[in-house]
């Protein structure tokens, strides 16, 4: 499965054939070649980790860290720069160590789940607000449009004190900061810029009239953070908490309604929320291109051992589907239980925000089942159209009627 060296490498991510199918070289690197030789859309080559165990080492191991731009590891974007995953942001934010762990404890205590029950309430009325409005308009609806890219920013908006009225402005800044292929590095510096601009004025107004948000409790609790830091930290948790969660809003009710028994049964058996929401995590064909890890030193991983200096990238999605770890794996199970995928990865670096993301993913199915049970995808699944050229995966749109 790995090329020669005079051979070209294989391009990654790799195309799937419909928008919620896997690409057919997990299965075949799986088997064949848990670690291989890739070329990212920059041409720069990295290891590629497609089984379970493998990946979760890689994860998992401290050895492992975030790429800084000091480090030169494989860009993942075409752009001179490689992209959010080596930008300004990674040499701002610690990445590895106490410092890591300090910053990861002050963000935490913001995604308990107790502050995720406190939370539920607003979310399923701004789901029902979403959804009035979108059967207002009449069908078929644009469900990403309508409700799935909204609800995650209002929330993260919120929760960040920050004016969900700028939400067009974000998620252009967001596009181009996860872009891979559609953005020049002109246009990623002119984001970032205008990105941190916004951000460092809205601390600045926060130093000054502190809210009940997170960023006016950092500012109140991180009396050493500079504001390079929180601005960083601002950005990351703006793009992080609506962009991967609007569109896995999206995937989900596609993955369920393009089999509609799944729905069925979920409208049968409303207990089933809790496991259907991990599956749909579990099943993600669409994920993007996984996490960018770099090494220091010779590792040693599936049988090859990767020099220091490899960037790995780590396909969670490719190993959520490994039948090694999972019975069935290319099934969907609305029952499965226990489901230890790693859609939010593990380890130091695993997601921060997945309390919040398992609770609006759970709220939002439960708010559909119960006022939409007719829902249906108003085009045939094979013909849901990808978003193509950005580092997380997502569907341009989901067409659906009632």
């Amino acid at each position: 499965m790995t090329p020669s060296h005079t051979e070209p490498l294989p391009r990654f991510p790799f195309a799937a054939d419909t928008a919620l199918a896997p690409p057919a070289e997990w299965a075949e690197f799986r088997e064949k070649c848990p670690v291989a030789r890739v070329a990212l859309a920059s041409g720069d080559e990295a290891a590629l980790i497609t089984r379970y165990d493998d990946v979760k080492t890689v994860l998992s191991d401290p050895r492992f860290t975030r790429p800084t731009p000091a480090d030169n590891a494989a860009r993942v974007a075409d752009t001179e720069s490689g992209g959010v995953f080596n930008s300004e942001m990674a040499t701002v934010l610690p990445q590895h160590g106490e410092a890591h762990l300090t910053w990861r404890r002050m963000i935490g205590k913001w995604f308990t789940a107790k502050r995720m029950n406190a939370l539920r309430p607003g979310m399923a009325a701004m789901a029902e607000q979403l959804i009035d409005e979108m059967v207002a308009k009449g069908a078929p609806g644009d469900l990403k449009a309508g409700l799935a890219f909204p609800l995650p920013v209002w929330v993260i908006c919120d929760m960040l004190g920050v004016p969900d009225t700028d939400r067009d402005r974000f998620a252009h800044w967001s596009d181009v900061m996860l872009s891979m292929t559609r953005y020049t590095q002109a246009e990623f510096d002119a984001a970032q810029a205008e990105f941190g601009r916004y951000m460092g004025a809205h601390i600045a107004a926060k130093r000054a009239e502190p809210g009940e948000d997170i960023l006016s409790a950092l500012i109140a609790e991180g009396a050493d953070w500079s504001d390079a830091t929180l601005t960083a930290t601002g950005i990351g948790l703006l793009i992080a908490g609506h962009e991967t969660t609007a569109n896995m809003i999206a995937k989900m009710v596609a993955m369920l309604l393009a089999d509609r028994s799944r729905w069925e049964q979920l409208l049968a058996d409303g207990s089933l929320v809790r496991t259907a929401v991990e599956e749909a995590l579990r099943a993600d064909a669409n994920a993007g291109v996984g996490m960018q890890r770099y090494i220091t030193e010779d590792f040693e991983v599936g049988g090859s051992v990767l020099p220091a200096g490899t960037t790995a990238m780590c396909s969670m999605a490719a190993a959520n589907r490994d039948e090694g770890a999972f019975e069935n794996a290319a099934a969907m199970d609305l029952t499965r239980s226990p489901n230890p995928h790693l859609a939010f990865g593990a380890g130091a670096h695993a997601c921060l925000g997945q309390p919040l993301a398992r609770t609006e993913l759970q709220v939002v199915l439960e708010v559909l089942l119960r006022k939409l049970p007719s829902l249906e995808l108003a085009v045939p699944a094979d013909e849901l159209r990808v978003v193509e050229g950005l580092a997380v995966g997502g569907l341009r749109e989901l067409p659906v009627r009632w």
